[in-house]
């Protein structure tokens, strides 16, 4: 009876309207951005970060909140989710991330759109300490279009940070009967953005039939323009390190900005990667292959990548896409994993954090402990990336993150009920 009504309470108790001053004392604090701080403060006002360091001065009245023998970071950034679109991956209604498109292509697809932000998976990935996410869509041969979202209360209005921040591709050969080959896709993707370039300095021809037929819908081209222009990314998933050369050989005779998702294999084209500044989103924690284009697939992949000088985000839908959404909560195993197969402490930490805001374009809001910044930040109760850490505290938009996920209410429900009765 105390644990129903201890969940009721929480459930009908009102988030604080606005975020009061905090100082988060005494722990290490890590703001990414610089070098660790011994016996750190990290003080936060109305939701923004005000000031980080050892020599803090804590305001009057402030709530001093005791982090010390405990780790200080910001909010986790996973790189590549389907988070609020997925609720159960085999029940097709429940699944908001694959656009029906026009044979194969929805670039004009905004799957947040479409997503629910009272997602019983939300929760959580934030109690994870995960309080920022990139959702992006999956499918086809081009999926749609990516954003960030941070895990806050409230709509999806709320919740959305940036978009669109990126274009997803597929370069993989398609699954199916009819097993499209890599150079047919190649050549499909090559088609769509020739006649891309058309739509782009002919509109008021299209609008009036006087051009040959197009590959794509007005809306779907009218999409990719940025992309074309630069000002959007492609994010390309692939795997083979052949493709991955494939992709960038593409994006190069184009002029496209490109970002590699999944990457099992471009460890091989490290160096190559790093001398082009092309970012990949990858994980650590498989090495059994998928499927054939990611035999070389190999946990060290994270590691040696960042030694090279790539910008590596760790994400914790690593597989290529093949993971269920509530595998968000995973990203700091992610680099743990990562850590213990050759990537340096602070360079997995920034994976999960400044790197992939940097990479879409946020990292002036998100992604590390400097002043200005949005007040998302973490308190563990040790080593973030060992198994037993737990994310004491969670703060977003400086407000401490108090809400029950779906776990502790069946953990509670199942607490008070009465004992079987077995007999005398």
């Amino acid at each position: 009876m105390r644990a129903r009504l201890l969940v009721a309470m929480l459930l009908a108790a009102p988030l604080p309207v606005a975020a009061q001053t905090i100082a988060i004392v005494g722990g290490k604090v890590y703001p990414v951005s610089g070098p660790p701080i011994e016996s750190g403060t990290v003080l936060i006002r109305d939701g923004r970060i005000v000031a980080v360091g050892a020599n803090v001065a804590v305001p009057a009245g402030a709530q001093r909140i005791d982090a010390a023998g405990k780790v200080v970071t910001p909010g986790l950034v996973d790189g590549a989710t389907r988070l609020g679109l997925e609720e159960i991956g085999a029940v097709r209604t429940t699944n908001e991330s694959v656009a029906r498109g026009h044979d194969r292509i929805a670039a004009a697809f905004r799957p947040w759109e479409g997503m629910n932000p009272r997602s019983v998976l939300i929760g959580p990935t934030r109690d994870a300490g995960v309080t920022s996410v990139v959702v992006m869509p999956s499918g086809g041969l081009i999926s749609g279009q990516a954003a960030v979202l941070r895990l806050v209360n409230g709509g999806v209005s709320d919740m959305l940070l940036r978009a669109p921040i990126g274009m997803v591709a597929n370069l993989e050969p398609t699954g199916g009967s009819d097993g499209t080959p890599r150079a047919e896709t190649l050549t499909r993707l090559r088609e769509l953005l020739e006649d891309t370039r058309v739509y782009r300095t002919r509109r008021s021809d299209y609008e009036r039939a006087q051009t040959r037929e197009l590959t794509a819908s007005r809306i779907d081209m009218e999409a990719l323009i940025p992309v074309l222009e630069g000002r959007l990314p492609l994010i390309v998933s692939v795997d083979r390190a052949s493709d991955i050369e494939t992709a960038m050989r593409l994006t190069r005779e184009y002029g496209i900005r490109l970002i590699v998702a999944g990457g099992a294999e471009a460890w091989m084209l490290a160096d190559r990667l790093a001398a082009a500044k092309i970012p990949v989103l990858t994980g650590a924690m498989s090495n059994i292959p998928a499927q054939f284009a990611a035999l070389g697939r190999r946990q060290e992949n994270a590691g040696l990548l960042a030694k090279a000088g790539v910008g590596v985000t760790l994400i914790g839908n690593a597989s290529s896409g093949s993971e269920e959404a509530f595998t968000a909560r995973n990203l700091r195993y992610e680099a743990g994993n990562a850590v213990a197969y050759g990537m340096e402490w602070n360079a997995a930490l920034r994976a999960i954090t400044l790197t992939p805001a940097e990479t879409f374009g946020v990292a002036d809001r998100v992604g590390s402990l400097s002043p200005g910044k949005i007040a998302d930040v973490v308190v563990w109760s040790g080593d973030p990336f060992e198994f037993a850490t737990r994310a004491e505290r969670v703060f977003v938009n400086g407000v401490e993150s108090r809400a029950p996920s779906r776990e502790d209410m069946l953990e509670a429900r199942y607490k008070s009920l009465p004992p079987i009765y077995r007999g005398p």
